[in-house]
């Protein structure tokens, strides 16, 4: 569930508030690798996938350097990079997905090198949240923090290839082989540009993938799936981003109608379309 898709969609929920930082934030390094497919079909260009990785940078954290290591408050591991991509103590396993020593794999196949004390590590070298945080201006977290500044567009890419890797369960969770066709034709077509892809990202992250009987009021649900399948009939490109935007947006309404009114979701509403709107506008 969590870290993006699983991995991302807890993420940004949990660790949001607590990861405004004073601290400057570097630009990232002019030598950071192109950006690549990562295996999958979406290919963004450097420019696109640093873009994209500088939004949810932005979203997640204000933009800041302390933000990419954390340790929220109640949590048993610390949370990495742009995604707050998870890192267990060794020997302490939880209840949700491990990414970022898959991110640091990730990087390695794309020859890009985390500092060997990183890549040596059997889970993560502090053990506990107080222990985190004494050492937060400590030579190694510095050089954490710098990395991970400096390979925005990797982060990105891996994001966007474990984005993809959640299409097979969408899938497998819709009945009908025209829907699974639709979906995934709708899926490639809001990922035909970067406002797309980022609305990708954001939409999961905000709501989920919509493939758990949790994310439905009424058998009726909100999640990714269920946005793509809302789609009406578009084009590729931005105006694929746009009808993204506004089938979320009717997806959401439906919600609110269908949720326990004791829950007074119709309050949200308001920021709910704000976000969505969001999509279609270029940055």
């Amino acid at each position: 569930m969590r870290c993006l898709l699983s991995w991302l969609v807890t993420a940004s929920l949990q660790f949001l508030a607590g990861c405004v930082s004073h601290e400057t934030p570097l630009a990232p390094s002019p030598t950071s690798p192109l950006a690549s497919t990562g295996g999958g079909k979406i290919s963004l260009s450097a420019s696109d996938a640093e873009a994209i990785g500088k939004k949810i940078w932005k979203n997640e954290c204000a933009g800041s350097l302390e933000g990419l290591t954390t340790w929220n408050s109640g949590e048993d591991f610390p949370s990495l990079g742009i995604g707050h991509f998870i890192w267990y103590v060794d020997g302490r396993p939880g209840p949700f997905e491990e990414s970022f020593p898959k991110l640091v794999n990730y990087m390695e196949a794309s020859q890009v090198a985390a500092p060997r004390w990183v890549a040596d590590a059997k889970g993560s070298p502090w053990k506990s949240r107080t222990e985190f945080n004494n050492a937060k201006n400590s030579p190694q977290m510095r050089e954490l923090r710098q990395f991970l500044a400096n390979t925005v567009p990797t982060q990105t890419n891996f994001i966007v290839l474990r984005l993809e890797q959640a299409l097979p369960k969408m899938k497998a969770a819709t009945k009908g082989a025209g829907d699974r066709k639709r979906l995934e034709e709708n899926f490639y077509k809001v990922a035909s540009s970067r406002s797309g892809v980022y609305a990708l990202i954001d939409y999961v992250n905000f709501k989920g993938e919509g493939v758990k009987a949790e994310e439905k009021y009424n058998g009726v649900g909100w999640g990714l799936r269920d946005v793509l399948l809302e789609m009406k009939k578009t084009t590729e490109g931005q105006a694929a981003a746009n009808e993204f935007s506004e089938a979320a947006k009717r997806t959401l309404k439906r919600r609110i109608a269908n949720s326990p009114p004791s829950r007074g979701e119709s309050r949200w509403e308001a920021g709910w379309m704000n976000r969505c709107e969001s999509y279609k506008h270029g940055f």
